[in-house]
């Protein structure tokens, strides 16, 4: 219900928060950038000073404001090496969960066609979400030999259960979002957001995924030239979207290229330009439909999503008054561009 991307120092990259009682949790986590994550929290049962090591707090207790429930900590270390991390994936896991109750006016607001989405979005992703968090939590402690030594075979085994918990964490968050901006009347938050600063949040927060596939991640413009009036968690969700599919979908040993800077007139933008197979006119009319996954569903790859992310994405551009497009980049692949109003 609550994760997080930290650097090696376990500073807050990113921070989402799904549970409607850790909402206080992620504006703490949007007003103080690069803040420490036990700094935000109140920490149960340990009484070490600060700074602790990761190991120290992974499996412990903390609670914050705005919630009743107490979150159990779980810190996954990322990069080969378990004993020097480059970073970290939070995961906080709540005790029990949280059941809210949709109002009678919610129930009624939208379409029939709607309705299962609102049902699994409303009453269900609350009550999955949780133990798929715990098998993602426990498969990675798994593959990571935390807990003692372990074949290697069953080390892959442990990985492959995690990323298949990842997927299905995945899809819950897209039906989340989903069902937030298909509500009507569903707007964004007006503050300025710095978009080279952006991109280079998004494209730190996935430079182990592109490390994985030896694809190098080049980052264009200057902080302070490119400031849109947007919300800036959901200018990352958007980036971390189009650099996401890039990596999954360019080959291994590509660059993938981000470029922030001055658009169309009184528009700033961020273009995400990859060297995979690029996309046809018919293709780009129907990448942002809903489920629209271009045919990857038989193409035996293991980079799967929902077909959601795009619908989700160009909403979410819209919602702040931009535009999200696509075309053939120059020299083959795709390139993606995000148009947001200057400040």
């Amino acid at each position: 219900e609550v994760t997080a991307r930290l650097d090696a120092s376990q500073r807050v990259q990113v921070l989402s928060a799904i549970a409607p009682d850790a909402a206080d949790l992620q504006a703490a986590a949007t007003a103080q950038p690069g803040a420490v994550w036990s700094d935000l929290v109140n920490l149960s049962a340990v009484s070490h000073h600060q700074p602790l090591h990761w190991r120290l707090l992974d499996g412990a207790h903390c609670c914050f404001d705005g919630s009743q429930r107490h979150w159990r900590i779980r810190l996954i270390p990322l990069g080969p090496d378990t004993h020097n991390p480059v970073g970290f994936e939070l995961l906080l896991i709540a005790d029990e969960p949280l059941i809210t109750v949709p109002s009678d006016e919610g129930d009624q607001a939208g379409s029939e066609d709607s309705a299962p989405t609102r049902l699994i979005g409303t009453a269900l992703t609350p009550v999955l979400r949780q133990p798929i968090a715990r098998i993602i939590a426990n498969a990675e402690t798994i593959r990571a030999r935390l807990a003692g030594p372990l074949r290697d075979e069953y080390s892959e085994y442990a990985g492959t259960i995690a990323s298949a918990g990842q997927h299905l964490a995945a899809m819950l968050d897209d039906l989340a979002d989903l069902e937030v901006v298909e509500t009507p009347g569903f707007a964004t938050a007006r503050e300025p957001v710095d978009l080279a600063d952006a991109a280079t949040r998004a494209a730190g927060i996935l430079g182990v995924r592109a490390q994985n596939r030896d694809i190098v991640i080049e980052l264009a413009g200057t902080r302070g030239e490119a400031v849109a009036t947007a919300e800036f968690r959901r200018v990352l969700q958007i980036l971390i979207n189009l650099i996401g599919n890039a990596i999954a979908y360019s080959p291994v040993g590509s660059t993938v290229r981000i470029t922030a800077g001055p658009a169309g007139e009184g528009c700033v933008g961020v273009t995400v330009a990859d060297e995979g197979p690029g996309v046809t006119p018919d293709q780009a009319e129907r990448i942002f439909d809903k489920f629209e996954r271009l045919g990857r569903d038989s193409d035996g790859g293991k980079d799967k999503g929902s077909g959601l992310g795009l619908f989700i994405s160009r909403r979410l551009a819209e919602a702040m008054d931009g535009s999200l497009t696509v075309e053939s980049a120059a020299g083959g692949g795709a390139l993606f561009r995000l148009e947001l109003p200057a400040q």
